[in-house]
């Protein structure tokens, strides 16, 4: 799964719309069917409005049909292996559980391995909107 995943990640990554930050970044997700959907970052003159890659790659995976999240990667040319940012860990959150895999690269070869969970701890949830008082 991580190969593919990582493979898949790369490719989207070259398919990134960067020109202001010139920082592309891939992802792909795995889904419990077994279907892998890749995203890429999608930049915006009002940065505001950019798109990370792993959003890109979950609302691909949802227009698709799939809705669950089994793996993840991410890559981008970073000295270290880069990670989701917050808003993503929460969407990621969304579709998959915490024991989802997620695999974090670099194009120099380095790799960091962590669960959603890790990532996310105490993720905010569906569950936690239907606990609240009325």
């Amino acid at each position: 799964m991580e190969e593919r995943l990582l493979e898949n990640a790369r490719t989207a990554m070259e398919r990134a719309y960067a020109p202001y930050s010139g920082f592309a970044v891939g992802a792909a997700v795995i889904t419990d069917t077994g279907n892998i959907y890749a995203g890429c970052n999608i930049e915006n003159a009002s940065y505001g409005l950019t798109n990370c890659a792993e959003r890109t790659a979950v609302f691909h995976m949802v227009m698709a049909g799939d809705h669950t999240v089994r793996g993840v990667a991410v890559i981008a040319d970073t000295l270290e292996a880069v990670s989701p940012c917050g808003a993503c860990r929460q969407v990621l959150a969304e579709f998959g559980s915490g024991a989802a895999p997620v695999f974090m690269a670099n194009l120099r070869g380095e790799i960091r391995r962590a669960t959603l969970g890790e990532l996310l701890p105490y993720a905010f949830s569906g569950e936690d909107m239907d606990a609240h008082e009325e």
